[in-house]
């Protein structure tokens, strides 16, 4: 893969697999391959893959999201979604590499990085502008060229077994004193960690940054996961005393296991430190689309008051980027966060956390 593009999750173990927010069975993926094939023979040479009265979207992000807006998008609209499921990083790579033969209408992320990076290779299209200023600017692509859908911020999952909120470090850097090794648990691989690392390089330089990066690996030794859901098992269950997760996955387990089986809890860094980061997920539509009138019904879907109150009252437990909008859940509401006030241009396509990590030894 080349340096620039978002990484690629590693191999997710079997404690993962029961995730339903990351299912990754063998029949899903030969099904999904198999129906690009079809769709991709379908089109029309050069064209997207859906009919006039259909798209095709490559969603990076959480079924529930995705399952939940598609079927309200489908009945409101009458448009036929198709949608295939891989990691953002994986369909960014499949996305350069169709570009002379597209499959994707519009593309659905977890993170900002991966549309930054193709609208860096002018592969977006423009966003209708009534669509971008149905949210709150700061969280769409400051040329126009994506959307904000929804958002969730960087915490501390802990096991207060293992260690109290009162011994937890409360700044990033604070996570590479040594009196947490063995304690730790981080995803190196995770793309929802590239943002953390290019937030702390931000605030302090590349030098100090990777230095941070070798502390928290040894800190970590054997407690580096391949992604959050391990994370945040393994600190629930105890294996390990606390780690750095976005919140929405503490609080998707807790609807999974219920109350009674939670032995973790949450807790953030101090405000605006450059661990307490605020990432977004967003959609796109690729400009080799052919069914472009379609795809930009999908996104204004998306950040309408229907859609954005879809994910409110989600079991996949992110923020909805409509301000007017509040989650269901007892989360901090969205207003009350006080990240590091770091932009989508700073976070920019993910190559220095990429970079950052590589000479970490940590990819």
């Amino acid at each position: 893969m080349i340096a620039a593009t978002p990484i690629r999750r590693a191999a997710v173990n079997s404690a993962e697999s029961k995730r339903s927010g990351r299912r990754r069975i063998l029949a899903l993926t030969l099904a999904a391959t198999l129906s690009a094939g079809l769709l991709s023979a379908c089109g029309s040479s050069g064209s997207g893959g859906g009919s006039a009265g259909s798209i095709t979207l490559y969603s990076g992000q959480h079924e529930q999201t995705t399952q939940s807006l598609v079927a309200a998008f489908e009945q409101q609209s009458g448009i036929k979604v198709n949608v295939r499921y891989d990691d953002e990083d994986t369909f960014t790579d499949e996305i350069v590499a169709e570009e002379a033969h597209p499959v994707a209408d519009v593309f659905y992320t977890e993170n900002s990085p991966a549309l930054e990076y193709l609208q860096n290779k002018n592969l977006l299209a423009a966003v209708t502008p009534a669509t971008l200023a149905t949210t709150p600017g700061k969280y769409d692509s400051p040329q126009g060229d994506w959307v904000g859908v929804s958002a969730r911020v960087s915490v501390l999952i802990y096991n207060p077994s293992m260690i109290s909120a009162s011994q937890l470090p409360t700044t990033a850097l604070g996570l590479a004193d040594p009196k947490y090794k063995g304690e730790l648990a981080f995803a190196a691989g995770e793309t929802d960690f590239q943002p953390v690392v290019t937030s702390v390089a931000k605030t302090y330089g590349q030098a100090a940054a990777v230095s941070w990066l070798n502390g928290i690996k040894a800190n970590a030794g054997s407690h580096v996961y391949p992604d959050n859901e391990t994370i945040a098992d393994e600190v629930n269950r105890g294996a390990v005393a606390f780690g750095v997760v976005n919140q929405y996955y503490w609080y998707r387990m807790q609807a999974e296991l219920g109350a009674s089986n939670m032995h973790s809890k949450i807790a953030y860094f101090a405000p605006q430190d450059p661990g307490y980061v605020l990432d977004v997920s967003g959609a796109g539509i690729l400009k080799s689309s052919k069914n472009q009138p379609a795809a930009q019904k999908f996104l204004a879907f998306l950040v309408s008051k229907q859609g954005q109150e879809i994910i409110a009252h989600s079991d996949s437990f992110e923020y909805p980027i409509d301000d007017g909008v509040q989650t269901a859940a007892p989360e901090t509401p969205f207003a009350q966060l006080q990240p590091n006030p770091i932009t989508i241009p700073d976070l920019g396509d993910g190559s220095t956390a990429i970079s950052l990590l590589q000479k970490a030894g940590l990819l």
